[in-house]
C-alpha cells in the first residue's frame, strides 16, 4: 500500500506571487488614472467645463488612458497567474473564472476606447469646428457616461469571476479560512448589487455605488499582501490519498 501526498508545487508559488503583484500593481495604476490624472478633468453635470479642461490638459489625459491599459495588461496577467494556481484543484472552475475575469478585461478595453475617442476628437480642432460646441460636448458627454455603463457590465464578470475563485480560495486551503470566506462573501455580495443595479438603476438610492465593490477591493488587497509575503498554503492540499 502506497501513501502519495498532493503538495504545492514551486510553479503555483511563484504564480501566487506573480497574481499578489500584478494585482496591487495594476490597481496602483487604475487608481491614479481615475482619482489623479482624470479627477480634477471630469466636471459632473458641465460637460462644456469638461471639455475645457481635457482640451487644455491633453497630455495629462492620454496619460490616464496609459495607465488604464497597463490595467488592463495587469489584469491578463494576475487571471492567468490564478489559473495556474487553482488548475490542480478544478480545471473546469479555473478555466470558469480566469474567462469571465478575461471579458472584464475586454470591457475595460472598450472604456479606453471611449476615453480615446474623446481625446482624438478634442486633439483636432477641425473636429470641434465641424461638430459645434454643443454637439462636441454632447459627444464627450456620451463617451463619458459609456465608461461607467461599461464599468458596471465588465464589473458583474469581474464579481462573477470573483465569486467562482472566492469558493475555490475556501476549498483549496491556500489562504486562511476566514480570509477566503470573506472573499467569497464579498464576491457573491458584489454580484448581487450589480446585477440589481443592471435591472434597474434605482438600486443605487438604496445602496452606495462604493460599496457594490468595496469590500472585495479590500478583500483583493489583502490577499495580494498575503500572497506576496506569505505565499500559499500547503495544509489544503494535504489531504493523502491512498493507492494500492
Amino acid at each position: 500500500m502506497a501513501e502519495r501526498s498532493n503538495v504545492i508545487d514551486a510553479t503555483q508559488q511563484t504564480a501566487a506571487r506573480v497574481a499578489g503583484f500584478a494585482y496591487l500593481i495594476s490597481l496602483a495604476f487604475i487608481l491614479a488614472a481615475n482619482f489623479g490624472l482624470r479627477a480634477g478633468l471630469l466636471v459632473s453635470g458641465d460637460a462644456a467645463e469638461t471639455v475645457r479642461r481635457i482640451s487644455e490638459a491633453l497630455p495629462q489625459f492620454r496619460l490616464s488612458i496609459v495607465f488604464d491599459v497597463v490595467y488592463s495588461v495587469g489584469t491578463v496577467v494576475l487571471l492567468t497567474a490564478l489559473y495556474v494556481i487553482f488548475r490542480p484543484i478544478s480545471r473546469y472552475l479555473a478555466s470558469l473564472a480566469t474567462s469571465l475575469k478575461l471579458v472584464y478585461a475586454m470591457t475595460a478595453m472598450l472604456m479606453v476606447l471611449s476615453l480615446q475617442s474623446i481625446a482624438h476628437f478634442l486633439a483636432n480642432p477641425v473636429h470641434g469646428h465641424a461638430l459645434g460646441a454643443d454637439q462636441l460636448q454632447m459627444l464627450v458627454n456620451v463617451n463619458i457616461s459609456a465608461t461607467m455603463d461599461e464599468y458596471y457590465v465588465g464589473l458583474a464578470f469581474w464579481a462573477l469571476s470573483a465569486t467562482v475563485i472566492g469558493w475555490l480560495w475556501f476549498k483549496s486551503g491556500y489562504v486562511p479560512k476566514a480570509l477566503a470566506l470573506f472573499g467569497l462573501v464579498s464576491a457573491a455580495w458584489c454580484t448581487l448589487c450589480t446585477f440589481a443595479y443592471l435591472g434597474n438603476p434605482a438600486f443605487s438610492h438604496f445602496v452606495n455605488l462604493w460599496w457594490f465593490d468595496s469590500p472585495l477591493a479590500i478583500f483583493d488587497i489583502t490577499l495580494s499582501i498575503w500572497l506576496l509575503f506569505k505565499g500559499l498554503r500547503g495544509v489544503g492540499l494535504a489531504d493523502k490519498t491512498r493507492a494500492v
